[in-house]
């Protein structure tokens, strides 16, 4: 546990609170609520009294009905060959699949920057995380992945789009990384919790969609972002049907199953499906850039990727302090706060910026504190 690093949110939310009126760049969720279709599902959740009772470890089957169609139509991932998980979120997910495949020194590859809680999860299963860079725009480099393979890698973790950077993998990379772990004989652990927020008519691909991946390929869904769920703690998984049984031995020690009035709520939202979220995407877009215009501004003080993915910016920040020491003077002196980039393992001076959990004059307001309070404490 004491490997384990501290999770940065509830830290940074402390400041915030110190602090009345900063307004957060940090938090990783959406501003929108749940559908109504979600709230109407519950009425039948409650109508049945066996519904408070344990339901399958895997899942009730009209939802998984429901994600099944879903991948099929959407992400194009037949499930001939793969199973099928409903879970408490996509880090349950990864958990779930970090400890069906690994043992307690075994290697997982995560590109840098990575999300922290996967780090987390890593270090909670006694494993080696090996970090490897991605490129000035946060782009995979395969052969970076393929040369930091050894006998005790079991994994290559990939996020498209990505938290904590917005960037988005083509499609012919991730192919690559995916055949990578296929000559490799280990699994490609793809997170893909942001798969509807892209912009610029950039696509997202599935690699589990790729013919002759089903055997070493574990996808992870969420509907904490796309649908608002975010404390409603629903996500699901699809992975090799050999490691089926030993997912539900870990879900079933940890969990037994997943929240069942969660799941009559998910089912509903299920039902509206993904033009509920690209409805919210035209005032997120609108954010966005609105964002990178006003960093922009101050290109002389920091670089900012094209992040074309999730509502992240990461931008290096040219300054001698810490990231934290730079939150905290951004918090106290200029009433806005981002998440330090040291979180996701990286050096120098890198913040995260979120504008998805705030309305969009909030955001504007939020964004143009950070950008002022950057031009006073940098010149």
């Amino acid at each position: 546990m004491q490997a384990v690093q501290t999770p940065i949110i509830p830290v940074i939310a402390d400041m915030i609170r110190q602090h009345p009126g900063t307004i957060s760049l940090g938090q990783g969720v959406v501003s929108y609520g749940p559908p109504p279709q979600a709230q109407a599902e519950l009425q039948r959740f409650f109508s049945d009294a066996e519904n408070h009772k344990y339901k399958p470890v895997h899942g009730i089957e009209p939802l998984r009905e429901k994600l099944e169609s879903k991948l099929r139509d959407e992400n194009k991932i037949p499930l001939q060959k793969s199973a099928l998980v409903v879970t408490a979120g996509s880090n349950m997910a990864f958990q779930n699949a970090l400890l069906a495949i690994a043992d307690a020194g075994d290697e997982i590859i995560l590109p840098r920057p990575f999300y922290f809680n996967h780090d987390m999860a890593i270090a909670l299963a006694n494993c080696r995380m090996i970090a490897v860079d991605t490129d000035e725009n946060y782009q995979l480099q395969p052969e970076v992945i393929r040369a930091a393979i050894t006998p005790k890698t079991r994994a290559v973790v990939t996020v498209s789009p990505n938290n904590p950077s917005g960037a988005v993998y083509p499609e012919n990379v991730l192919r690559q990384v995916n055949e990578i772990c296929r000559e490799a004989g280990i699994y490609h652990i793809s997170d893909e919790a942001y798969e509807y927020f892209v912009y610029d008519d950039v696509k997202h691909f599935s690699p589990a969609s790729i013919e002759g991946a089903a055997g070493h390929t574990i996808s992870l869904f969420s509907l904490s972002k796309a649908y608002g769920f975010a404390s409603w703690r629903i996500g699901y998984m699809v992975l090799p049907q050999r490691l089926f049984a030993d997912v539900q031995k870990i879900q079933d020690t940890i969990l037994i199953c997943p929240p069942v009035v969660s799941q009559f709520a998910a089912l509903g939202a299920l039902k509206v499906g993904r033009t509920y979220c690209e409805n919210h995407l035209n005032a997120l877009a609108d954010v966005r850039a609105f964002a990178r215009r006003e960093l922009q501004t101050i290109s002389e003080f920091c670089d900012v990727p094209q992040a074309q993915g999730a509502f992240y910016f990461l931008p290096r920040i040219h300054s001698d302090k810490t990231p934290l020491e730079l939150v905290e003077q951004l918090i106290r002196e200029h009433g806005v706060a981002a998440i330090p980039g040291t979180t996701f393992g990286l050096d120098n001076c890198y913040l995260r910026l979120s504008y998805g959990a705030l309305q969009p004059a909030t955001a504007r307001e939020g964004i143009g504190r950070l950008v002022q309070g950057l031009k006073a404490i940098l010149r």
